[in-house]
């Protein structure tokens, strides 16, 4: 059995781990292959090439360097490189994670050369289209033959638009590899004492989705807030996405951070769990910073108006803004209220919404599964066919 794992995005390496863990451990008796293509859509060394050593990822078997770039240049260059490496590989399935144009240029990509797709983190869905994810996932999950649901929520969703007879439901992988990686992250990481931070004493804060920083005046409106939050009696450290950046310095070139809002460059995914296992709160328009959060017991505001990641919602352990100053000021004053020390246990929600840590093992399963019915099937119409040729 042969299977590709396309991934290109921070959120991607980091289920993708799990997954190779799995792999990596049923390989011999399953007589797995397993090659990795990274489209390069992350490409900066602080949200890529970091990634793949601390989460002991095996290097790409093919680096296509795509880079950033408007979404139909960058989605088309993709779809042209990945169909060469699948013509060249002939896979038996190709693995796809989550909701980016690497994502989506995998998804159609395999399916238009006839390979089966199974699409981890199946089902979500924002109801929001003007997001680009939105349309990614939706589009995914249509054009895919093995649906992975992370939650119940999600395989409702996929039942809701007739996809329920290819789903299954997993559980969530990167709670799995939340947890593991938060272990390590603890002895491996010093990015407190680098930063010379307090466990309690800051907020974390990250912003780089497209409906936050396309808009000059809902940026300006973001990024002025953040000011006001810092200046009071809550210090916030910014990692800063390369695209906020170039962001910032086009449409806000004349906004300056205030001396509590520490603008760093991107880290590396021990250091930014540990900063955020540590933080009073943390802000973000990050779908999978809202989850790692809710794992950790991290009170979430995020800036945001819809999230594809409901549960966490639900569970008590997130607030959704937008941009709205007023929202934003209000969910941090009532974490510190409710959390005074900074620490919350959504433990029993993260258990019934998202699983018993062992998604990655499901998937597997999920994905062996599939392929034997496949070939089960090939073989008996194939033989059907000799038959009838014979007989006539």
């Amino acid at each position: 059995m042969k299977l590709i794992s396309i991934v290109g995005a921070r959120p991607q390496f980091v289920k993708l781990a799990p997954l190779i863990r799995a792999i990596e451990a049923r390989k011999e008796v399953a007589g797995l292959e397993h090659l990795i293509v990274h489209t390069g859509q992350h490409y900066d060394v602080g949200l890529s090439d970091i990634f793949f050593q601390e989460l002991e990822i095996p290097n790409p078997d093919f680096n296509l360097g795509i880079g950033s770039g408007l979404h139909g240049v960058q989605t088309g260059l993709m779809l042209n490189k990945i169909e060469q490496v699948l013509i060249e590989v002939v896979p038996n399935m190709v693995v796809v994670f989550g909701d980016t144009n690497s994502t989506l240029a995998g998804a159609l990509a395999a399916s238009k050369l006839h390979i089966a797709v199974a699409h981890v983190e199946a089902g979500l869905r924002s109801f929001n289209r003007s997001m680009p994810e939105e349309i990614n996932r939706i589009v995914a999950d249509h054009v895919s033959d093995l649906l992975l649901a992370p939650t119940v929520t999600a395989k409702e969703n996929l039942e809701q638009e007739r996809l329920g007879n290819r789903s299954v439901l997993t559980g969530d992988i990167m709670y799995e590899a939340v947890l593991l990686s938060r272990r390590i992250a603890r002895s491996a990481s010093s990015v407190l004492d680098r930063l010379m931070l307090s466990p309690g004493a800051y907020g974390l804060v990250t912003v780089h989705r497209a409906e936050n920083t396309e808009d000059p005046a809902r940026l300006a409106s973001i990024l002025n807030a953040l000011n006001e939050l810092a200046s009071s009696d809550l210090p916030l450290i910014f990692p800063l996405h390369p695209r906020t950046a170039d962001r910032i310095s086009k449409c806000c070139s004349d906004w300056t951070a205030h001396a509590r809002l520490r603008l760093i460059e991107p880290l590396g995914y021990f250091d930014m769990l540990q900063l955020l296992d540590n933080a009073r709160v943390t802000l973000t328009d990050s779908g999978g910073l809202q989850k790692e959060a809710f794992f950790v017991g991290c009170p979430c505001v995020t800036l945001r108006e819809k999230t594809e990641w409901n549960e966490t919602v639900e569970g008590g352990g997130n607030m959704l803004v937008g941009a709205d100053r007023e929202k934003l000021f209000y969910s941090v004053e009532r974490w510190k209220r409710q959390y005074p020390a900074g620490r919350a246990n959504f433990s029993r929600s993260v258990r019934q919404y998202f699983g018993n840590k062992s998604a990655a093992t499901a998937i597997l399963k999920a994905i062996s599964d599939f392929l034997q019915k496949s070939n089960s099937a090939s073989s008996t119409t194939h033989d059907e066919g000799v038959c009838g040729d014979a007989d006539n």
